[in-house]
């Protein structure tokens, strides 16, 4: 299917290290007698190759950031959605086998099964909770030995940072993303929104097509996960929401948490609530173009850190990911 040349290429782009080139190369059916032999292999042991790209917020170099580095940050959110999830869906979260790694394992803070009052939000729940435990065992099959562990996640003083910043909740007041549905979808609406944008961010930064090829699918199933959660919150609209919370309307609080989230990641207006100024749906936010708009991955950490600033920690992640993309963007 490819020449020696170029499956060598790719595999070099690819791969964080030796051991990313030979999963690569099982994964694609070239070991032992297939397209690239032995020899090929051990010419192979170089670094991985520089990748200048632009970042969503400007135009930014970003060199050395190898395929499997790209594909761990991935994981460290696919860890804190399926925590998440699981949490809300079932009260527990991943086994530990699906959460060693490179890198310190963290525990969870808070998280507990969520009372659905409606049939299809429970099974919205559901669906999304298994999607996204699949997307961490998938992850962590492609990335083999390299992948990096589960971090420390918080899904409580979190959730009520960024709800008081958001004006949900009063200074003092506490936001218990598990207390009620209208609670948990206003919680998944942070996360899913984040989500799309960050694969979409990430994607030029993937040289091996392959890779890329599977980030598209899960950006996919992402996209599905945000659309079907924004639309729950519009139809939600007049709903009583969880005690502590300012306000009775599921739409205009996805608008607070859009501003907030834009004061996190950058001086552009980008993010958008499932109502337009006009009070119109807006269940997918698009630019003039009809196209996603993206974050980079500094930008994406601005938000599950809930800062504005450069950080390595912070929020979702009080002691930061795992792995060598780490750092949130200097936007204050």
């Amino acid at each position: 299917m490819f020449g020696k040349r170029y499956a060598a290429s790719m595999i070099n782009r690819s791969a964080e290290n030796p051991q990313d080139r030979r999963r690569f190369l099982r994964a694609a059916g070239m070991t032992g007698l297939g397209v690239v032999g032995a020899g090929a292999l051990g010419g192979l042991a170089g670094p991985a190759s520089a990748a200048t790209v632009r970042q969503a917020a400007g135009e930014a170099a970003a060199e050395g950031i190898s395929d499997g580095a790209v594909l761990n940050f991935a994981l460290n959110l696919e860890y804190l959605e399926a925590e998440f999830y699981l949490h809300a869906v079932t009260g527990e979260g991943l086994a530990d086998s699906l959460t060693t790694g490179t890198g310190t394992r963290g525990g969870v803070t808070g998280g507990r099964a969520v009372r659905f009052k409606t049939k299809a939000a429970r099974q919205y729940a559901q669906e999304i909770a298994s999607d996204e435990k699949a997307h961490v065992e998938f992850l962590r099959t492609a990335l083999g030995s390299a992948a990096v562990s589960r971090p420390a996640i918080d899904l409580q003083s979190s959730f009520t940072a960024a709800a008081q910043a958001a004006g949900l909740v009063r200074k003092g007041q506490s936001f218990d993303a598990f207390a009620c549905e209208e609670n948990f979808l206003l919680a998944a609406y942070l996360f899913e929104d984040v989500g799309v944008t960050a694969y979409k961010g990430a994607a030029p930064l993937i040289s091996n097509k392959t890779y890329l090829e599977a980030a598209a699918g899960i950006l996919a199933v992402e996209a599905y996960h945000a659309a079907g959660i924004r639309t729950a919150l519009y139809q939600h609209s007049g709903g009583i929401l969880g005690l502590g919370l300012l306000g009775r309307d599921l739409r205009e609080a996805s608008v607070k948490l859009s501003n907030a989230r834009d004061s996190l990641d950058g001086t552009t207006d980008l993010d958008q609530g499932v109502v337009d100024g006009q009070g119109r749906a807006n269940i997918v936010p698009t630019d003039g173009n009809g196209i996603a708009f993206s974050r980079s991955p500094g930008q994406v950490l601005n938000i599950v850190y809930l800062t504005p600033k450069a950080a390595t920690s912070g929020g979702f992640f009080p002691k930061g990911v795992n792995g060598d993309v780490n750092t949130s963007a200097a936007n204050g």
